[in-house]
């Protein structure tokens, strides 16, 4: 796997703000990314980081239930997703910083 497709998109949110503070961030890693990925990937990303620690948590899809003109719903699922949590040593990242 390309180092450029493992980190998908950086996730932000409210929770993600507040541990970029503490020196985490959170992103949206591929399906078939490993720590090691994700670390290599994160420093190639962002000159002037230094990874410390990757922790990985997947994230299951929901279901979902859609009502059409008949009696039956029709169920589906939601793709899930893989998300790691970041921590830096040093450096820092301008993506999570607040204007």
């Amino acid at each position: 796997m390309n180092i450029f497709q493992v980190v998908k998109r950086p996730v932000v949110t409210e929770k993600s703000f507040a541990l970029a503070s503490k020196g985490q961030y959170t992103f949206e890693v591929a399906e078939v990314a490993n720590k090691e990925d994700v670390a290599k990937a994160v420093e190639l990303l962002y000159k002037g980081t230094k990874v410390a620690k990757v922790a990985i948590t997947r994230l299951p899809g929901k279901r979902v239930f859609w009502r059409t003109r008949g009696r039956r719903p029709i169920e589906g699922k939601r793709s899930g997703l893989k998300k790691a949590l970041v921590s830096l040593s040093e450096g820092k990242i301008e993506a999570f910083e607040k204007k």
